[in-house]
Parts: C-alpha cells; sequence; structure tokens
C-alpha cells in the first residue's frame, strides 16, 4: 500500500523471442536483423514477423539471392501459424515449433539467442519488439 492507495497487480505471462537474421555471406559472419519469433505458452502465442530489405541485404553481399532468403523467412512464418505449407512441423505444438526454429544452424537465415520477458499481450509484444529491432 502506498499513500492509503492499494496496489493492483495485473498478471503477465513470460514470453520468449529470438531474432531472426540474414548472414549473406556465412564466412564474414555480417548480418541483418529480419525479423522476430515471440512465444508465450500461457497465452497459446507463437507468431513471427519478418520482413526482405534487400538494399540492406545487398550492401554486404551484391550477389545475395534475396527471393531465396524472402522463401525461408515466409516459411518462418508459416511454422509459427503451423497451417498448411507448415510441412510436418504443422504436427507440432506451439513450444516444439519454437524450439525448431531457434535451433542453432549455419545457414543464410538463422536465429539468435533466446530472451525472455513478461507481457500482458504477446501480439502487441510481437509487433513491439519488431518495430524496435528489425524494421
Amino acid at each position: 500500500m502506498s499513500g492509503g492507495v492499494p496496489e493492483v497487480s495485473v498478471a503477465r505471462d513470460v514470453f520468449e523471442y529470438a531474432l531472426v537474421r540474414v548472414v549473406p555471406r556465412l564466412e564474414r559472419g555480417e548480418r541483418v536483423n529480419a525479423g522476430v519469433i515471440v512465444y508465450c505458452r500461457a497465452q497459446r502465442f507463437l507468431g513471427a514477423r519478418c520482413v526482405v530489405d534487400a538494399r540492406r541485404l545487398r550492401t554486404l553481399d551484391p550477389g545475395v539471392d534475396v527471393d531465396g532468403v524472402a522463401r525461408a523467412l515466409e516459411g518462418v512464418e508459416l511454422v509459427c501459424r503451423g497451417g498448411a505449407g507448415a510441412g510436418p512441423a504443422r504436427e507440432e505444438d506451439a513450444g516444439r515449433r519454437f524450439r525448431w526454429l531457434t535451433a542453432p544452424r549455419s545457414t543464410i537465415v538463422q536465429p539468435g539467442a533466446i530472451h525472455t520477458g513478461l507481457t500482458r499481450d504477446a501480439a502487441g509484444e510481437l509487433e513491439r519488439l519488431a518495430e524496435r529491432l528489425v524494421l
């Protein structure tokens, strides 16, 4: 209690997120943030927001396959939705799909480290993180 006014506690849920990065030339290690994946078990939410910035990618590698990168990023979003087009991943629960998407790999499209936070709105968190870290 502060100054006679009762404090109101509003529950927040734990969520996890990871950046999706594009590394056009693996040997150089330079990368562009191209998306973010958010998972919140309590809210039964798994979503991704990905964008292709061809200009930034071509700055790192003029010969980058922008269309291939776009298809890979679309695949990330499809796996999050879990519907048609997600392949065998659509049979898995959201938590398993998140773990699969964030498993380390040495391809052009790579997940970053997993971070955690608290939220009341996982979908809103996805948009906030995309705006802050990707766009």
